[in-house]
């Protein structure tokens, strides 16, 4: 599980300390009633948020995030396609967090990864877990999914 705080590593820390808006791009890899999500767990809490990362300076979006899976998950995508923005502001220890997330959807290029249930991820060297879960798994007294709004925008 990651245990770093929404995908947040040295290299991108700053955004936090500055308390500067961090601008973001997810893919949600959908396989009929299955989203592809990170897991996290901080304190206690388990929770999760699809893949993606930081949009970096002169990157689009959509680059952001077939980078991203390039680099955390070893596979490419395809089909992606832009599905809305959501902004998530949060409060972490004393620290607040500010992020514009563009969302996209989008397939992984390896088929084989939609018969796994878990799959390794790996962030700068350190591994992270991976996992498909039901969109019925998320909601009032459930681990919730971050961004907020996530959901709503999926239709759910």
């Amino acid at each position: 599980m990651r245990k770093h705080l929404h995908g947040f590593t040295k290299k991108n820390m700053h955004y936090l300390r500055e308390q500067k808006v961090r601008p973001v791009a997810v893919c949600v890899c959908r396989d009929r009633e299955r989203i592809l999500v990170a897991e996290y767990l901080e304190k206690g809490r388990l929770y999760y948020r699809p893949l993606g990362g930081t949009i970096e300076f002169g990157e689009h979006g959509e680059q952001t995030v077939e980078r991203e899976f390039h680099e955390e998950l070893g596979t490419g995508l395809t089909g992606v396609r832009y599905l809305g923005t959501l902004e998530n502001i949060y409060v972490h220890g004393k620290l607040r967090g500010h992020e514009i997330v563009l969302v996209y959807d989008g397939r992984l290029s390896d088929d084989r990864l939609y018969e796994k249930e878990t799959i390794q991820g790996d962030e700068l060297g350190e591994p992270f877990k991976v996992v498909w879960k039901r969109l019925d798994e998320f909601g009032p007294g459930k681990p919730p999914v971050y961004p907020d709004g996530l959901l709503a925008l999926l239709g759910v």
